[in-house]
């Protein structure tokens, strides 16, 4: 007892360590990420992928993958073929994933999507490890192994049975993007949540597109300039940018030509496609331009002709802002906590002065356009470096675009993500409160508080309602700005300190270690408390043990005697009389009124066909016959 009393005690003492552990979890540099691109070529892909819009979307993964990345390619029918042997992305593997994307088909005869999602996860590869590995999975999700549905059925349990439980124990995570509606969505959705990963479906080459660069950005985030207009900005820190130029359309409603898009530099010099320096790569596909231009000049870069859905513009830098990783589905119940923080080559950025420049914006935006913004950047730096919030609801369910843009003046940062908001079974969206759900480190001035409040829309691209109502996403109310501000503004938003320190306290959170030490303490004072009753018990019990045990003997013998006197006693017949048993019990049985049963509860007409014992011809075995009596 001691022993376990002590474990118990070490348990309590060690909980609220480990959560303060968990709470005090900081911002790291990502891993290398592995992205693993299964593809599907199997013959139903004719029906849902008719113009091969697979090529172009492998190619386009295949340049936007970071540098120092590991990836591979499998294509699967019947049998699975490693397109691109998987290995670290540089410049000749992208070459080798660009032209082996033309052997992409839909000639095979079945779909044994099992198969290619257990060689793309062979040891072999990795060595068993899986962690940061994506499975980027470009299928119609229709498992096709026998003429038999049984046998089909079978095999999908077996992929989200004994498949994915095994992978996704070892860090695994699938992000499925299906080409049509003929898709089996339920299937392919169970293997994305299962394995926390993002299921997509695209019915274009641009949706397609898209797909696959929020599943990238899920796999390997990278990071991004903000493009205002068709303007960004590049800080002397960038050593290299990537354009990634999506086709908007002209006035008249065409798309642009390849061949129209230009890139003007800080000088006013224009870069064409047709003559390029020797630190530009520049590729083009009928959907997008992409451009890569190393050692860049600094400055303000335009883009002339019109931006399509989803252009952006990722640098490569010393200088990185870094965001924690969001999941692809979130709920009331489990809501996104948002970290962020820059980092200078590996080491975190904390000081006050970088920090004290840079504001930091959340802005949000659903399908339908709707948006609205959070700033995390307050009017006192953090002193970890980390900039923090929480999303815990939204108005609506369905897919949201998550953008954080840091700008520091001399240097701008972008991470854009997408996430899928859903209700939990059995509450409704009505329910949720208030539309958007975020908590604030800072405070919200006075001057912009009134009765009815009324949230402005943000606009960040195309037309928004003039005016957000109840049931759209919401703006919260503006933050102070770091300009001086005049005198009557500011006696208007000043507090009194202690007004402020006051409602700063009520507006903190109670720290995780306080809460598990409270348990831990109200664990160890029932325990003791129980411990005290059993030995309170036990000495009660030692105490009055023998007097019990002696009761118990007197009633055990007491038993035994009324037993032994109730018996029938049985007296045995004399040695000279050879009586049969069997007719002893039947003569007694007919005399004992007091016996409870006898032979006539039993049926006999299963023995009405036995020998006549009183037979001389076949005497009974063990008896003699007369003739033998009389001599």
């Amino acid at each position: 007892m001691p022993k376990f009393l002590t474990l118990v005690l070490f348990t309590a003492l060690l909980l609220p360590g480990t959560l303060w552990a968990k709470e005090s979890t900081k911002l790291t540099l990502p891993e290398r990420a592995d992205v693993r691109i299964i593809v599907d070529i199997s013959g139903s892909m004719k029906q849902t992928d008719p113009n091969d819009l697979r090529q172009p979307a492998v190619r386009l993964l295949a340049r936007v993958l970071p540098e120092g990345s590991t990836a591979g390619v499998w294509a699967f029918g019947q049998y699975v073929n490693m397109l691109v042997p998987h290995g670290e992305v540089t410049q000749s593997w992208r070459d080798t994933a660009i032209e082996r994307s033309q052997k992409i088909n839909s000639v095979a005869l079945r779909t044994n999507l099992g198969k290619a999602i257990e060689v793309a996860s062979d040891d072999y590869v990795t060595g068993g490890s899986l962690e940061n590995t994506h499975f980027i999975l470009l299928t119609d999700g229709n498992v096709d192994i026998s003429d038999s549905a049984d046998v089909n059925q079978a095999e999908e349990k077996r992929i989200l049975g004994e498949i994915l439980d095994d992978l996704v124990a070892r860090g695994a995570r699938f992000h499925p993007v299906a080409l049509s509606d003929l898709a089996d969505a339920g299937f392919l959705t169970t293997l994305a949540e299962k394995s926390q990963g993002s299921y997509r479906m695209a019915n274009t080459a641009e949706a397609l597109n898209l797909a696959f660069l929020d599943s990238l950005n899920n796999a390997a985030p990278q990071e991004q300039i903000p493009i205002e207009g068709n303007a960004f900005t590049v800080d002397g820190g960038v050593k290299e940018f990537t354009a990634l130029v999506f086709r908007g359309q002209e006035e008249g409603g065409e798309a642009f030509e390849p061949a129209s898009l230009e890139l003007i530099r800080p000088d006013g010099e224009t870069l064409l496609q047709s003559a390029l320096a020797d630190n530009v790569r520049w590729a083009s596909e009928a959907a997008y331009d992409l451009v890569t231009i190393t050692e860049p000049q600094a400055g303000e870069w335009r883009i002339k002709g019109q931006l399509g859905e989803g252009s952006r513009v990722t640098v490569v830098s010393d200088l990185r802002m870094v965001v924690s990783p969001l999941p692809a589905t979130f709920t009331t119940e489990s809501p996104v906590d948002v970290r962020v923080a820059f980092f200078e080559k590996s080491e975190k950025v904390t000081n006050p002065e970088f920090l004290d420049v840079i504001s930091v914006q959340l802005n949000l935006t659903s399908e339908d356009g709707r948006s609205g913004n959070k700033t995390l950047s307050g009017d006192q730096p953090p002193e970890d470096g980390e900039y923090t919030d929480t999303i815990s609801k939204l108005p609506d369910e369905g897919l949201y675009r998550i953008d954080i843009v840091a700008d520091g003046k001399t240097f701008a940062r972008k991470f854009s993500a997408t996430t899928e908001f859903i209700v939990p079974v059995g509450m409704s969206e009505s329910s949720l409160g208030a539309p958007i759900d975020i908590s604030l480190a800072e405070q919200v001035p006075a001057s912009s508080q009134s009765s009815d409040p009324e949230p402005a829309p943000v606009v960040e691209s195309g037309p928004l309602p003039a005016e957000l109502t109840e049931g759209e996403l919401a703006e919260e109310a503006p933050t102070t700005s770091k300009e001086p501000l005049a005198s009557e503004e500011l006696s208007a938003n000043t507090k009194p300190s202690a007004e402020k320190e006051s409602e700063s306290a009520s507006a903190r959170p109670i720290p995780l270690w306080v809460i598990g030490t409270a348990v831990g303490g109200l664990f160890i004072l029932a325990l003791i408390i129980i411990l005290l009753v059993r030995k309170r018990r036990n000495a009660q019990a030692a105490a009055d043990g023998p007097d019990n045990e002696i009761d118990g003997l007197d009633d055990l013998q007491q038993e035994m005697a009324d037993a032994e006197a109730q018996a029938p006693v049985v007296m045995p017949e004399p040695e000279e009389e050879e009586i049969p048993i069997a007719n002893v019990v039947v003569e007694q049985a007919e005399d004992d009124e007091e016996e409870a049963f006898g032979l006539d509860d039993f049926d006999l007409s299963e023995f009405d066909d036995l020998p006549d014992y009183d037979s001389p011809e076949e005497p009974e075995q063990g008896t003699k016959s007369d003739d033998e009596q009389k001599k």
